[in-house]
């Protein structure tokens, strides 16, 4: 698999009409798929575990996209088989009137991974640059800001997306290694989910009659994530782009990326002294 296809690191600008939704299948059947997919368990499981005892790194995963892009469903396959105590998840709604008193950040970096975990955010600080951008009346209206620092709408996004880099580059040179996933759904794929939600009653509870009324300005959306992708892609916190219409390319796609992305940290298991291990081998016959 060739996940490097996917990421953005910034170096180039992308067109996300030009992006695929959709590619061949990279399994023979759905046996293969779990198959492949329990494999990969295995591998993060025991990369994480390693990352847990060197505790020197953390790792962010950010999951972005439209409504029912799978970004629920996609956590729980990925991560099914990692010991949960060293996973963290978290998922971001409308902001309350706590956390609406405070800058745009504040909730979501009191939920960051200590060293040691991976963090998962389903929704996160981005939602700044994309809902909020789509409807502009949330920044005048809901966020409390100063008039005199919102009169100027562009160059408030353009602040947000540098304050986002230069945050990711903090958590970089901490030791948080950070990436970010946008599952790109058709518009035709999303329809046919949204469908599904609400023929199926045990599934009506996902359903909101405002995802109609976002899915009417997807134009708008697909310009902000495109806007977000290329104004916060960088080398140390790269944006992957992965085709969602198949759900399950999609979670063996981040699934590898997840392992490869563990596995290029520089962790190890923490080894005694020769001294520490010879007082340890003593306490052998105090246990038998």
């Amino acid at each position: 698999m060739n996940i490097n296809k996917y990421q953005h690191t910034g170096q180039n600008t992308i067109v996300l009409a030009e992006e695929p939704t959709k590619i061949k299948d990279l399994y023979a059947d759905k046996n293969d798929y779990e198959v492949q997919l329990q494999k990969l368990h295995q591998q993060m499981d025991e990369l994480q575990s390693m990352m847990y005892a060197h505790n020197r790194y953390a790792m962010l995963i950010i999951f972005q996209a439209m409504d029912a892009s799978g970004k629920d469903s996609t956590i729980k396959a990925v991560f099914a088989g990692v010991n949960p105590c060293g996973v963290r998840v978290h998922s971001f709604k409308r902001p309350s009137e706590t956390e609406l008193d405070h800058d745009f950040m504040w909730r979501t970096t009191a939920c960051l991974p200590e060293r040691g975990t991976i963090g998962i955010f389903n929704r996160s600080y981005y939602e700044e640059v994309l809902v909020v951008k789509v409807h502009p009346n949330i920044l005048t209206d809901v966020q409390k800001l100063p008039i005199a620092l919102t009169q100027n709408q562009e160059k408030v996004w353009q602040q947000r997306y540098e304050d986002i880099a230069n945050f990711e580059q903090y958590l970089h040179r901490n030791g948080t290694k950070v990436l970010k996933f946008f599952l790109n759904v058709s518009k035709k794929e999303q329809a046919n989910r949204l469908i599904e939600r609400i023929e199926d009653p045990e599934k009506n509870w996902k359903f909101e009659e405002q995802d109609l009324k976002e899915r009417a300005l997807w134009p708008q959306y697909q310009a902000a994530y495109q806007d977000v992708i290329n104004q916060t892609s960088t080398q140390n916190a790269p944006w992957y782009v992965i085709p969602a219409d198949d759900k399950k390319n999609m979670r063996l796609i981040i699934a590898e990326i997840i392992v490869k992305q563990l596995q290029a940290l520089d962790m190890a298991y923490p080894l005694p002294n020769p001294e520490r291990q010879a007082a340890l081998k003593q306490l052998i016959s105090t246990l038998e």
